[in-house]
């Protein structure tokens, strides 16, 4: 669920950025239109240097197949290599593949993005994202996979605000629900890597911080493993009221939704409280151990 939330705020911002063709260097960008706000600092879209390498990028931004794309990008990355559109056309593909659900190729178009910029905070969260929430105990690369997430979570955090390109003409609150949203799905990731290895304090302060970056949407997912963290510390009242919470931004028949539901159950038991109503009617006997955290 939290990929599905990052992959549509990320398409949504995405399309502001593609569908402002990024013409040569030597054209007048266009003008903004009357009554949107001035964006807030940040780096400036890439340009094309000459009129052919910007029709060669458009060709290669047509396609939408994101294998066809990474292949053109790849054919367009060697006959411009200096080309700043590089990385767009990268940036696109990785998109394809999270909608795709791709993960593989979203980590490595990804580390495409950031050999060209190690501080693209949409390439950071993404690959981090996939890191932390694809990295099994069996992995013989578990530990480095994941010391690299909690990493690229970290400097997306550092770099969200000086580094998200920013088309001319966006409106203001779109470009600081960007950045809130960013900030939030790094600082889940950092909570998830926190709560594996049993860190629950720590996890729950940063579970808050990914709330609150985001408030206007709160990541079902976020405020469970937050009730989990919550629970693994035996604060079983709180743990509740946050289960109730994730039961009621979920539905009943989703992994999240049912995992919320059955720590409802759980945490009524132990903390003899009334379950809130977004929990449902008892169904089954609460749980004796805390469910595993929803992926």
């Amino acid at each position: 669920m939290k990929r599905a939330a990052i992959i549509g705020m990320v398409l949504g911002f995405a399309c502001l950025l593609y569908g402002q063709q990024p013409a040569p260097a030597n054209q007048n960008p266009p003008a903004a239109q009357s009554g949107t706000a001035t964006p807030a600092p940040g780096k400036r879209p890439p340009q094309a240097k000459t009129t052919p390498e910007y029709e060669a990028y458009k060709a290669a931004a047509a396609n939408s197949d994101p294998a066809a794309l990474e292949k053109a990008a790849d054919d367009f990355a060697a006959k411009y290599p200096e080309s700043e559109l590089r990385l767009l056309l990268y940036k696109m593909a990785m998109h394809g593949y999270q909608a795709a659900n791709n993960l593989d190729k979203v980590i490595d178009m990804g580390r495409k993005v950031l050999k060209l910029d190690p501080d693209d905070p949409e390439a950071l969260v993404g690959v981090a994202d996939v890191l932390a929430e694809r990295t099994r105990d069996t992995d013989i690369d578990k530990d480095q996979r994941l010391d690299e997430a909690m990493k690229f979570a970290q400097r997306a955090i550092e770099t969200v605000e000086t580094d998200v390109v920013v088309p001319a003409g966006t409106p203001q609150e779109k470009i600081d629900a960007y950045k809130g949203f960013l900030r939030s799905s790094a600082y889940s990731i950092i909570g998830t890597l926190q709560f594996n290895k049993d860190k629950y304090a720590d996890a729950e302060a940063t579970f808050h911080k990914s709330i609150d970056a985001f408030p206007a949407q709160p990541d079902p997912v976020v405020v469970l493993r937050l009730a989990l963290a919550l629970d693994r510390q035996e604060r079983y009242p709180d743990a509740l009221t946050y289960a109730g919470q994730a039961a009621g931004l979920t539905h009943e028949d989703t992994q999240a939704g049912m995992v919320a539901r059955k720590e409802c159950e759980r945490l009524a038991q132990l903390s003899k409280l009334p379950k809130p109503p977004a929990c449902g009617a008892s169904t089954a006997a609460p749980a004796e151990n805390p469910p595993a955290p929803p992926k």
